[in-house]
């Protein structure tokens, strides 16, 4: 969604610790700006597209019809996880 946030952790928490000392409202709105902004990050190729809040439900409805007749064709294995 075009109001998306990326971000590890918050803007403010992380324009707090980046700027110090400094004025935290003009530091938050730079690093809202650079970082957490999903533009830059689609720009960037962090994430694969923007979508409009109106379209999710029907992109979600095609993506599983998609995958609804997927089978997957795993080998098979000779040991499985051991518990430790």
């Amino acid at each position: 969604w075009p109001s998306a946030e990326i971000a590890v952790m918050g803007a403010k928490g992380a324009a707090e610790i980046i700027a110090r000392g400094k004025d935290k409202v003009a530091a938050t709105r730079e690093y809202e700006e650079k970082f957490a902004n999903p533009i830059m990050a689609a720009e960037r190729g962090f994430v694969d597209g923007l979508l409009r809040p109106s379209d999710t439900r029907r992109i979600i409805c095609e993506d599983l019809e998609l995958l609804q007749d997927k089978k997957l064709d795993n080998p098979w294995k000779k040991h499985a996880n051991m518990p430790l």
